[in-house]
């Protein structure tokens, strides 16, 4: 569905997208996430076609997305920090979405307003709460019925209540029609819930892509229970971070959590009790992005 190769963009001289390539397929929930300054706004702008890129190509369902009419008119975009009309209400906004989406299901719209109880839809949206906007923002994208939806920091403001909702129509419109969700965002933990892909970007590049299970598949966290000194990892398996609480070390180290544990009872003589903890996509982030820009510090888990 997306498809990104060599992107580059500069800003008065600064490099802001240097090289990026990403691939996002059809029906895929994809984050994307990385650290402040690390161009994901601005990868953002270029696919919705907001940015001409100065080198590189994007294309959304094969078609590339600048001042390309028919390719906009498939996708819906939530940006962090939205923007309504003046003095307009939801009913309006809702008859300005009709209007350029001719995807947009009013049946779907009315439906909906259930699931929206609070939202005054006679009320000047810029008078209700960010919660609300943003309430507002899902309630019409998700009516426009996108083939692609893209979210920066999406339920940020939303309660848990309606975090779960929000999420569970994005997934069921994934389920039902294939539509394809990239999200960017740094609550990593809502992210490992949802997501099936993610990149990680730093330094205006793409630097990791995988599925989540290849990720979490090829780094492990082992505990390490060692009676005298700290225990010996093979030099196969580059050892990420170490840190302990006295005899108990906690080790994150590239490769297959069960090799990894095998390899370190074999070559500890089996005098140590070796566990595989679970691994979070925070934790992965950490220590992915520890040698390319993070001071990675001693963190007790």
């Amino acid at each position: 569905m997306i498809q990104v190769n060599n992107l580059q963009k500069s800003f008065q001289g600064k490099k802001a997208l240097d090289g990026v390539n990403m691939s996002v397929g059809k029906g895929d929930i994809y984050g994307l996430v990385g650290p402040n300054g690390a161009g994901k706004s601005t990868l953002i702008r270029h696919l919705v076609g907001v940015y001409r890129q100065d080198a590189g190509e994007v294309f959304i369902d094969g078609q590339p997305v600048f001042e390309n009419v028919e390719t906009k008119a498939k996708i819906a975009y939530i940006p962090d920090d939205f923007f309504y009309f003046g003095q307009a209400d939801t009913m309006e906004m809702m008859r300005y979405y009709k209007g350029i989406y001719p995807t947009f299901d009013e049946k779907c719209f009315y439906h909906m307003q259930e699931f929206f109880p609070s939202i005054d839809v006679k009320s000047d949206i810029r008078r209700l709460s960010k919660g609300m906007q943003k309430q507002v923002a899902f309630w019409l994208s998700i009516c426009c019925k996108p083939e692609l939806l893209i979210l920066d920091e999406p339920v940020d403001g939303l309660d848990p209540v309606m975090r779960r909702q929000v999420w569970a129509f994005l997934i069921s419109e994934v389920a039902d029609r294939q539509m394809t969700v990239l999200v960017s965002s740094h609550n990593l933990r809502e992210l490992e819930d949802v997501c099936d892909h993610v990149g990680f970007m730093n330094q205006g590049k793409v630097i990791v892509e995988r599925s989540l299970s290849d990720l979490q598949g090829n780094v492990s966290k082992i505990q390490v229970a060692c009676e005298i000194g700290m225990p010996k990892v093979p030099e196969t398996y580059k050892v990420l971070h170490m840190s302990n609480i006295g005899r108990v070390y906690t080790i994150i180290a590239r490769g297959n959590p069960n090799e990894v544990a095998r390899a370190i009872t074999k070559d500890n003589d089996n005098n140590v009790i070796v566990d595989i903890l679970p691994l979070t996509l925070e934790e992965i982030f950490i220590y992915e992005m520890g040698g390319v820009d993070y001071e990675v510090k001693d963190i007790l888990f």
